[in-house]
């Protein structure tokens, strides 16, 4: 359930708001302005973010917990009201169940590490589903070849969404874990977070959601969804590269040994032995990506100003749109139609190669991704070896769809005539 302010329900204008980003005014190519559609693998940047990184480093750059000066008492003050601005955005129930890391990635690897190592033993389960990014998968394959726990994966129906079926035939005692995406980078299927997490707990096992996709395009509740660790990256919502946030029960970090070792994690150090500082900064070792953080902290600040609420609304009205248009297109199969879905829209052109597809639309100054996605073992899944993809964000525009839609069906007759 939305805590947004009924302010924030209007319904968002698109073009309004691309005004918010310098980098969206330019042309890539002569007469070809940018028409950007990556926002799976990252977004641009409002001018307010980039206002508070340019401020961070002329007027307040220190370190931060250390300093007993002017300027570190600054850049702390700043870090850690990002970290209650984050924590507010998702509902968490107190900021010390929120921590920096540089990315999703991390903060999956952390889970993996200090929780799985400490809890996990042969014979013991890791659930996880056939639609993860190699982020969501790599890690448990790690701490299942160090502690002897086997990896299961829930199989995929024939419109991308997870077979509810067998996961409860899966889903066991022996599941100590169960770690699935939230919204599939490459199918765009919202998965049934609430149901999965009651149905893990019922069990006894703790939940791990990848937020990657899905923090920066619809409104997240930590206390409504129940997730023990939630894990999402700062790029993928207007915020700097290099910064992540993992969401976990306090309970469970108060029991988890600390993921890196090092400066600022500590309480009290000898020379053969040390003590762990208190939450969150048992988990946070070492100098943070300080600029990065109140960088996330200014684009929440930003995305809460326009309204999860409203962007989700208007990105589940452009993706229709755009799915519409692009199933005109001859020869052209859209990959995922899940019944709850988000905006990453993957697609093949038969006799086109994704990697052409992303080329000659570039031409045209339409950025889209092609390739694995990062989903090797899902790409097996779909038969095939590589998919283009378009994400859309609240900054894009029904136009700029109907160029895309345009530029394929000029791919799709180029290669039909060059393959005879």
């Amino acid at each position: 359930m939305s805590t947004h302010t009924a302010k924030t329900q209007r319904a968002l204008d698109p073009v309004a708001l691309r005004a918010d980003f310098p980098i969206l005014a330019q042309e890539v190519r002569v007469g070809k302005p940018l028409i950007y559609l990556d926002n799976a693998a990252t977004t641009q940047k409002p001018q307010v973010v980039l206002d508070v990184l340019n401020s961070y480093y002329r007027e307040i750059n220190a370190n931060v917990h250390r300093a007993i000066h002017r300027l570190g008492e600054l850049a702390t003050a700043a870090y850690e009201e990002a970290r209650v601005k984050v924590a507010a955005f998702i509902n968490a129930p107190s900021e010390r169940s929120v921590i920096f890391t540089r990315g999703t990635t991390e903060s999956i690897n952390l889970v993996a590490h200090s929780w799985g190592d400490r809890y996990l033993r042969a014979g013991d389960e890791i659930l996880i589903s056939e639609m993860e990014h190699h982020s969501n998968i790599v890690p448990w394959q790690l701490v299942a070849k160090r502690t002897g726990a086997k990896l299961k994966f829930i199989p995929l129906t024939s419109t991308g969404e997870l077979d509810m079926d067998a996961f409860h035939k899966l889903l066991t005692p022996s599941v100590k874990i169960l770690a699935v995406a939230h919204m599939s980078n490459v199918l765009g299927t919202i998965n049934p977070a609430r149901d999965l997490v009651r149905a893990a707990h019922a069990v006894g096992a703790v939940v791990l959601l990848d937020g990657a996709q899905s923090a920066p395009h619809l409104p997240v509740d930590m206390q409504e969804l129940d997730c023990d660790f939630y894990a999402f990256s700062g790029h993928k919502m207007c915020a700097p590269t290099g910064v992540g946030i993992l969401y976990a029960r306090e309970s469970l970090l108060e029991e988890m040994d600390p993921f890196l070792g090092g400066g600022e994690m500590i309480n009290k150090v000898t020379l053969t032995d040390a003590t762990w500082a208190d939450l969150p900064h048992k988990f946070e070792a070492g100098t943070p990506n300080i600029a990065g953080a109140i960088g996330i902290g200014a684009a929440v600040d930003y995305l809460k100003s326009v309204g999860m609420d409203a962007i989700h609304a208007y990105e589940q009205e452009l993706t229709s749109y755009a799915i519409e248009q692009l199933e005109t297109i001859p020869d052209l199969q859209i990959h995922g139609h899940a019944r709850e879905r988000g905006g990453a829209i993957s697609f093949s052109i038969e006799g086109v190669h994704p990697h052409d597809v992303s080329h000659f639309l570039d031409r045209d100054g339409i950025a889209i991704r092609a390739g694995h996605m990062c989903a090797q073992p899902l790409m097996r899944v779909r038969g095939v070896t590589a998919l283009s993809r378009a994400s859309p964000y609240f900054y894009n525009t029904r136009e700029e769809v109907d160029v895309l839609a345009k530029s394929l069906i000029g791919v799709r007759e180029f290669f039909h005539r060059a393959n005879g």
